[in-house]
């Protein structure tokens, strides 16, 4: 099963589910079970902080509550998230981290053991990374600090949610502009810190909008990478 999370910096106007469509069409066409999932954004009424997150949960919820009667193995699954929707991808990884005291805790979180990030953004502490791809601010995305949740950052930004347990694979155009490869670089060094098994593939030739396209030659890097990480041989 592979979930997909679409990017566009956490906003609807930039089209939405359509971004992956190709991709979902393609594994599905070659068998692989798809779950994409559609958010409210940052531009829409309840998006950022916290309707964006509970839109994520609630689809995993669903994804998992209907699981026996779509005949998912949900021990082989894999979130595959775009730009914004990796960021999504790998925080939905770490949910189990979450305190009680959060809106977005949740008991018993669908456990994601592989996550594959394209063009992530990772870090919301960083917020010229995320002003300067965006023109967002990234209060939009962590809220603000209020009694019981003084730090923002611990239930949304994946980089301070570690170790996440997942296997995470950053994959990024060498020309990403958008989100960098040193992102992800950044992202991976303190991840293995903490304990988590990261590793980051930078695709020559290829920018940021290329890692979501099935005709460019980020498209075989992730394909691989998804058959890994479902034990498609």
């Amino acid at each position: 099963m592979v979930v997909l999370l679409h990017g566009g910096c956490w906003a609807h106007k930039y089209g939405g589910l359509t971004q992956v469509a190709a991709m979902g069409r393609t594994l599905a066409n070659e068998g692989i079970a798809v779950w994409s999932i559609e958010y409210r954004g940052v531009d829409e009424d309840g998006g950022g902080f916290p309707g964006t997150y509970e839109d994520i949960a609630s689809a995993l919820d669903t994804l998992r509550d209907q699981s026996s009667a779509l005949d998912i193995d949900l021990t082989r699954l894999v979130a595959v998230g775009h730009s914004a929707g990796a960021q999504l991808a790998q925080w939905a990884a770490a949910r189990e981290r979450i305190s009680p005291a959060s809106p977005l805790y949740a008991a018993t979180p669908l456990p994601i053991p592989a996550v594959i990030g394209l063009g992530t953004l990772p870090d919301l502490h960083d917020a010229w990374s995320i002003e300067r791809a965006c023109r967002l601010d990234p209060l939009t995305l962590t809220g603000t600090p209020q009694p019981g949740r003084q730090d923002v950052l611990a239930d949304t930004s994946p980089t301070a949610m570690l170790p996440s347990g997942a296997h995470t694979v950053l994959i990024n155009g060498e020309l990403d502009t958008v989100a960098p490869p040193d992102l992800a670089a950044r992202y991976a060094l303190v991840a293995r810190r903490a304990g988590n098994d990261v590793k980051t593939i930078v695709v020559p030739d290829a920018s940021h909008y290329d890692e979501v396209l099935t005709s460019s030659p980020v498209w075989p890097v992730l394909q691989a990478q998804i058959r890994k990480a479902l034990d498609i041989r």
